[in-house]
C-alpha cells in the first residue's frame, strides 16, 4: 500500500489563504505522502478547469509525486429525465479533466438529498445504476476508473453502497472505502470496510472523536449522526475508528492501493496532517 493525501485535509490552509490547490502539491510531498488526490477544483479566474487540471498535473510531475485521484460532488436524486440528464453529462466533463490531472481513478457522489415521500434507497437502485453505467461507460473510454463513497448519509451505508456497486455490473465502477464516514450513519467501520473492501478502488483514512447522544452536544466541530450521536474529526489514531483493523481488512480482500489521509478536524493542521501520515506509515 502507498499514501496518499486528500487536498481536503489542507482546507484550513486554503480558506486562510496560505496555501492554493497549487501549492499544497509541495507541501504533500515536503510531508512525505506518495501522492496527493484532489477534491473538487478551484479554478483561478482566467482559467479553464481542464487548463488548470493540466498545470496541477505538470506542478506534480516537477515535483515528483502522484496524483491518486479527483473526488467530486454530484447528485443523481433529480425530479426530471432533463435534470439528470446535465447532471451525467457535467460529471462525465468532470471525468475529462481528471484524465488532464493524470489521476487514474475519479470518486463522484450518487446523492446529498433525502428523497420525497417514501421512496427508500432500494428503489432507487435502478436509477442510479442507470446514470453510473453511462458515466463509468464514457470513463473507461478515456482510462479512468470510476467509483462512489460512502458519503451523504442517504448513500452512506455499506449494505447500500455494496448493493448499487453489485447492481451497476461494471468492472469500471468500484467504491473510494471511508473508514470514519462509517459513524455518520452509527455503522461499525471494522464491519462496514470488511463488507465494502472487496469493491475498494481506494481507502480513506479519517477519524472521528465520538459522543454518545444521551448526552449534550459537546460543542463546537460536532455533527450529529443519523441516530443522534455526534461526531468531531479529528487526527488519524486519536479517535474512535478502529483503523488498524480496518486497514487489516482491505488487506486480507486483496486490497493494495492508496491509504489516503482526510483530515477535518479542528486541530494545527500541519500537525495533523504529519501526525496522520506517521500513524499511516506505522500501519503499512
Amino acid at each position: 500500500m502507498k499514501t496518499s493525501v486528500s487536498s481536503y485535509s489542507f482546507q484550513k490552509f486554503i480558506n486562510d489563504g496560505i496555501c492554493t490547490h497549487f501549492s499544497v502539491i509541495a507541501l504533500a510531498k515536503e510531508y512525505g505522502f506518495d501522492a496527493i488526490e484532489f477534491t473538487d477544483l478551484i479554478v483561478p479566474e482566467g482559467k479553464t478547469e481542464l487548463e488548470f487540471a493540466n498545470e496541477l498535473c505538470a506542478e506534480a510531475k516537477r515535483v515528483g509525486i502522484e496524483i491518486s485521484g479527483y473526488s467530486i460532488g454530484a447528485n443523481l436524486l433529480r425530479d426530471s429525465d432533463e435534470e439528470l440528464d446535465k447532471e451525467i453529462e457535467r460529471i462525465c466533463r468532470k471525468a475529462d479533466v481528471a484524465k488532464a490531472l493524470g489521476a487514474p481513478l475519479m470518486r463522484h457522489d450518487i446523492t446529498f438529498s433525502h428523497p420525497k415521500g417514501y421512496m427508500g434507497f432500494t428503489n432507487l437502485i435502478p436509477s442510479f445504476v442507470k446514470a453510473i453505467r453511462v458515466i463509468t461507460d464514457y470513463a473507461e473510454k478515456i482510462g479512468i476508473r470510476t467509483c462512489t463513497e460512502n458519503h451523504g448519509f442517504f448513500s452512506q451505508d455499506s449494505e447500500r453502497v455494496v448493493a448499487l456497486v453489485n447492481a451497476a455490473e461494471r468492472d469500471n465502477f468500484g467504491l473510494q472505502v471511508d473508514m470514519g464516514n462509517f459513524l455518520c450513519v452509527d455503522e461499525d467501520p471494522a464491519s462496514a470496510v470488511s463488507r465494502c473492501a472487496p469493491y475498494a478502488f481506494n481507502a480513506h483514512v479519517k477519524d472521528f472523536i465520538f459522543k454518545p447522544g444521551t448526552e449534550d452536544l459537546p460543542g463546537e466541530g460536532f455533527i450529529h449522526t443519523r441516530a443522534g450521536n455526534y461526531i468531531r474529526g479529528t487526527i488519524a489514531g486519536h479517535g474512535a475508528v478502529p483503523i488498524r483493523q480496518c486497514v487489516k481488512a482491505l488487506k486480507r480482500a486483496g486490497y493494495d492501493g492508496y491509504l489516503t489521509l482526510e483530515f477535518e478536524g479542528l486541530e494545527d493542521c500541519e500537525y495533523s496532517i504529519k501526525a496522520g501520515l506517521k500513524y499511516i506509515n506505522s500501519l503499512i
